[in-house]
């Protein structure tokens, strides 16, 4: 109970970063609006649930069988989030990711998440942060995918309702920089916590 608040802060902040599948629903929201991404929303907070349990119950057999792994787990993770918000804070402006015309279904989203760079380093951090070495696995990884499914809902409609009003800011770069560094601040910031329990 007591990291349950920071895996939610942990969820939310990996969640809205500007990634791929951020971009590809502001991108969406800027050309196709609301109703035709709705598809590829729901792709996204299903198919990345899908896939944390996946993982999840693979990675904590080797969790179990070999605690030791678990804590270099958690700190090459932490370490490749900070690669990952030195990606995000010095990104470049966005561009269209598809340019066929129509927007992305649902299961194409679903099946994108296992070709995500940053899907995989937002599970896997997830997973070695957030779970314990004795801990009831179906509960912890069960938390994990619940609530990364329920944000990426509202996640993903906010990043499409505002898909128009953000592209337009994000075409500024200062105050695209901005933006940027306070979104990798903020995901490192949500993992530090756990670093040290």
């Amino acid at each position: 109970m007591e990291t349950l608040l920071p895996l939610f802060g942990y969820v939310v902040v990996s969640s809205v970063t500007p990634g791929p599948n951020n971009l590809m629903m502001l991108q969406s929201g800027a050309n196709f609006g609301l109703g035709r991404t709705f598809p590829h929303i729901l792709g996204v907070a299903f198919g990345f649930p899908v896939m944390i349990v996946a993982i999840g119950f693979g990675l904590t057999y080797v969790f179990d069988a070999y605690p030791a792994v678990h804590t270099v787990l958690k700190w090459v993770s932490f370490v490749y989030l900070l690669w990952l918000a030195w990606q995000i804070a010095s990104a470049g402006r966005p561009h269209a990711v598809a340019a066929d015309g129509r927007p992305v279904t649902f299961l194409q989203a679903a099946a994108f998440q296992w070709v995500n760079p940053k899907a995989w380093a937002m599970g896997i951090g997830a997973l070695a942060l957030f779970t314990t070495a004795g801990g009831n696995k179906v509960v912890e990884v069960g938390i994990i995918a619940l609530l990364f499914g329920l944000v990426c809902l509202p996640n993903g409609v906010a990043w499409t309702l505002f898909g128009r009003a953000i592209a337009g800011f994000l075409q500024d770069d200062r105050n695209r920089l901005w933006f940027n560094i306070g979104m990798a601040v903020l995901l490192v910031v949500s993992v530090v916590p756990t670093l040290f329990e």
